[in-house]
């Protein structure tokens, strides 16, 4: 089996052949227990392992030689002691500049393989690549080239627990080789393997060191320690035994970059969003019951978000649209006296408004009340409203079908009317009721035309069409038995000066009455209040929808929080081939991201249904695309926020420690 070496120029750069690639220098490394107790792994390891050797580390569990891997390997850092690797010192080293090492130096072969369960075998060779920056048809390419050569070829797109133990150490071993591996740590690579297996791994070691690889390896078993070209013996924290360098002479030491180096990687590093992205998919998908989960938290409050807003927004217009159907033009004079006899506004009053008052286009007196309508065996309660000519355009609710009455018809009394759209129906169905009579409190009225149809004021709100409309002095004598007005509408010709005009309006009333009995409604500025008390109902309404969306957020990090505890050794794994903590930031902050993300996605689908649903019944709610974009926004920024400390929490995880999770 030939080992095809995805980046065998890496090994040897020709440098001085004398100078130790690993030195080590009175190293020692102190655990403190959790009952206070000092344990000393290692008490002052001084060894030089050169370029190209092939060197056993044996012991007896509890020796130390695992922790002096875990050194070796930059996964951990001494107590005390010097390390030079390639004569830099290691202590110099940051914790991204130790990762760039990991990731362009080492790979590591562990007893327990350490795969990703939910990547195929290919995907999982190829986790040291991406956060070296390789483009993904580079990494591709390079994956298939080692899993084919160590035999694997039909095998790639299987997942660990679809290999043998044997195929899962030789993903391992690929794994170590995809950046190059100058330097091999194999920590235990038989023990878990059957005698044949362990065979043919030790085979792969060798080839490896005799092409150039430097190979640690890590054992208990002598007849495997035996194997190797140099042996070392640990006991109780010190070197007992070294058999000494075995140096060639085509083995050199490779130059070692420093910040220059990792800072190289960096534009084209796991930091790409895109990248990062598709992890972070692939890891909700793994979990996909608990995504669903978490997803129910955003979806539920940008769904609140979107439907109140939305309900807020319908209710603002649908006011503006009333009060904008009376005219912005529109004085509104009503009576402060209860009862009909003691009601002082009358048609003088109108008469004298529109003759002196300048910036006055016409008037609309009214008369109102309620009587009972019948036309053949119908009978119908309706709303009378005694009016003049000026109806129809001062309210823009043109005629349907007839005419209108005149002022003629007002002063000759004439018993005609104008029937509103319910009315029509609920009398006469489909026909037409022009010049039909209808009994009005049983007095005859002829109807002359009928009004299109206003709708109504709102869910729940008056039907403005069920309303019968008769001249102004025909109604106050025939119906009401009154000429006193209760309202009094006022069309001003420049809305610019509807203020000046009211005032000019209630001086003169205030003359011809002598006192204050009435009050005067400015439509302009009632559509002004009434538009910003419906934005500051709608933002109550939003701000009640968006706690939601933080508790929805809560349960955000309380979901990415218990990943990361579950997820702690492969966050190990990703360490120790080369993640950074600004990688692991990013993929956890991604996949809260995401989750948001989506989550803002369904909410949006399902507050525009909810608002569809809502105006099905009457009410009004209209989606505008800023709250909907403004709710998508959030969401993806509640999963910023809330997934920042789970994300944190991960990046700062010790290799070692997380490794050492089961």
């Amino acid at each position: 089996m030939t080992i095809t070496d995805g980046k065998q120029a890496d090994v040897a750069i020709g440098v001085d052949t004398q100078q130790p690639l690993i030195d080590l220098c009175d190293i020692t490394r102190t655990f403190v227990t959790a009952g206070g107790v000092e344990v000393h792994a290692l008490r002052g390891i001084t060894l030089k392992i050169y370029p190209g050797e092939f060197v056993s580390l044996m012991g007896q569990s509890g020796s130390g030689k695992s922790t002096l891997m875990n050194i070796l390997g930059c996964l951990d850092r001494p107590t005390s002691g010097k390390y030079r690797f390639a004569g830099r010192d290691i202590e110099s080293f940051d914790a991204d500049s130790l990762a760039w090492l990991r990731r362009e130096k080492f790979g590591f072969v562990f007893q327990s393989y350490n795969l990703l369960g939910t990547t195929t075998a290919q995907e999982n060779v190829e986790v040291p690549a991406i956060y070296a920056g390789l483009s993904m048809q580079e990494r591709s390419k390079r994956a298939s080239e080692l899993l084919t050569s160590l035999g694997l070829g039909d095998r790639m797109d299987h997942r660990p627990n679809q290999l043998s133990g044997g195929q899962q150490q030789r993903v391992s071993i690929a794994r170590a080789l995809m950046n190059g591996g100058e330097v091999i740590l194999a920590d235990e690579p038989t023990g878990a393997l059957d005698s044949q297996s362990g065979v043919e791994v030790m085979a792969l070691l060798k080839e490896l060191a005799a092409r150039g690889h430097t190979v640690i390896l890590i054992t208990h078993d002598p007849k495997v320690a035996k194997q190797a070209d140099r042996q070392i013996e640990i006991l109780d924290g010190e070197i007992v035994r070294d058999t000494g360098a075995q140096l060639t002479a085509a083995s050199d030491v490779s130059r070692l970059g420093g910040a220059d180096n990792d800072e190289s990687h960096a534009a084209a590093s796991v930091a790409e969003v895109s990248e990062a992205i598709r992890m972070a998919l692939r890891s909700l998908r793994a979990n996909l019951f608990r995504t669903i989960l978490t997803l129910l938290g955003i979806v539920i409050g940008v769904a609140s978000v979107v439907a109140m807003l939305a309900i807020g927004e319908g209710a603002q217009r649908d006011i503006i649209d009333r009060i904008s159907a009376m005219g912005v033009n529109m004085l509104t004079i009503r009576s402060n006296s209860r009862g009909a006899d003691s009601v002082t506004l009358t048609v003088d009053d109108a008469m004298a408004i529109e003759l002196e008052i300048e910036n006055v286009q016409a008037t609309l007196p009214e008369i109102s009340g309620n009587a009972t309508l019948r036309f053949g065996n119908a009978d119908y309660s309706s709303s009378i409203i005694a009016t003049t000519e000026n109806l129809p355009e001062t309210r823009s609710w043109p005629v349907a079908q007839g005419v209108f009455f005149t002022n003629e018809d007002s002063d000759t009394f004439a018993p005609v009317a104008v029937l509103g759209a319910t009315i029509q129906e609920e009398l006469f169905g489909s026909a037409d009721p022009v010049g039909e009579y209808i009994l009005i409190e049983k007095v005859p009225f002829l109807v002359i035309g009928t009004l299109t149809r206003k709708g109504s004021s709102g869910f729940g709100g008056r039907d403005q069409d069920e309303v019968v409309m008769v001249p102004l002095k025909t109604g106050g004598l025939r119906l009401f038995g009154r000429q006193n007005l209760r309202s009094l509408s006022v069309a001003v010709t420049d809305p610019a000066y509807i203020d000046e005009t009211e005032e000019h309006i209630r001086t003169l009333l205030l003359q011809r009455h002598g006192e204050e009995d009435f009050r005067i409604f400015n439509s302009a500025e009632l559509l002004e209040n009434v538009s910003e008390s419906q934005q500051t109902f709608t933002l109550l309404l939003g701000s009640v929808a968006a706690i939601s969306l933080i508790v929805g957020g809560i349960g955000v990090m309380n979901i990415m929080l218990v990943s990361v505890t579950e997820r702690t050794r492969e966050i190990g794994i990703r360490m120790a081939t080369g993640a950074r903590q600004s990688d692991i930031l990013l993929q956890f902050l991604s996949e809260a991201i995401v989750v948001s993300a989506v989550g803002g996605l369904l909410g949006i689908g399902l507050g525009i249904a909810v608002a569809n649903l809502i105006a099905l019944f009457g009410m009004s709610a209209v989606v505008l695309p800023t709250p909907v974009i403004l709710a998508f926004s959030c969401a993806a920024a509640t999963g910023l926020v809330f997934g920042f400390a789970p994300a944190r929490k991960a990046a700062k995880l010790n290799p070692v420690d997380a490794l050492a999770t089961e």
